[in-house]
């Protein structure tokens, strides 16, 4: 598995179809993004990005609906979940153990995946706290998921200004140990 965040028209998504592409393996286009036909500037970004990928590229509309989805792939596929954002916020209105069940859903169809999966997801909360309960709620489930997400990926990037940084090369992870555990650093 790998992941590939950063923000808004970062080059992400281009990455990510680099990296699937240069795989050798069938390709399966995973789309979480809702359909919004009535929005016109949504569906000149959609096929945007329909243009960019070769047509041999097989697309799935799967919505909210990303966990069975990744039940039916194959070994020899790649997956290109496009991505996670959109599928955070297919699941925005659900109340916490909902969410929390389709969580634990998607990080065990990740785990018991055949196929290589390159997943994408936005980068939040980089400053500006959100104005809404909904805001915040959606920052902080992506937030998490990115967290809960990259202990299981074999590399994960980040995409600013388009260029892609390899992350598992220069971080560490964070610790998810109490903070009445951590250390005092003398504060």
């Amino acid at each position: 598995m790998i992941l590939v965040s950063g923000p808004a028209a970062s080059g992400k998504s281009r990455w990510a179809e680099h990296l699937v592409q240069r795989s050798g393996r069938a390709v399966v286009v995973m789309a979480t993004g809702p359909d919004r036909p009535d929005d016109v500037s949504w569906q000149q970004r959609l096929e945007r990005h329909r243009q960019r990928r070769p047509p041999s590229w097989r697309t799935m509309e799967v919505g909210g609906a990303l966990s069975p989805a990744l039940q039916a792939l194959k070994a020899e596929e790649v997956a290109l979940v496009d991505s996670l954002g959109t599928w955070v916020a297919a699941h925005l209105d659900t109340a916490t153990a909902e969410w929390e069940r389709e969580l634990a859903n998607l990080l065990a169809a990740l785990r018991a995946s055949r196929a290589a999966v390159v997943l994408v997801s936005e980068e939040t909360g980089w400053g500006v706290v959100p104005m809404t309960e909904a805001g915040g709620r959606f920052r902080d489930r992506l937030g998490d998921l990115q967290q809960r997400l990259t202990p299981l990926c074999a590399t994960s990037w980040l995409v600013l200004q388009g260029r892609a940084v390899n992350l598992s090369q220069l971080g560490v992870l964070v610790p998810q140990e109490p903070a009445s555990h951590r250390p005092d650093l003398g504060r």
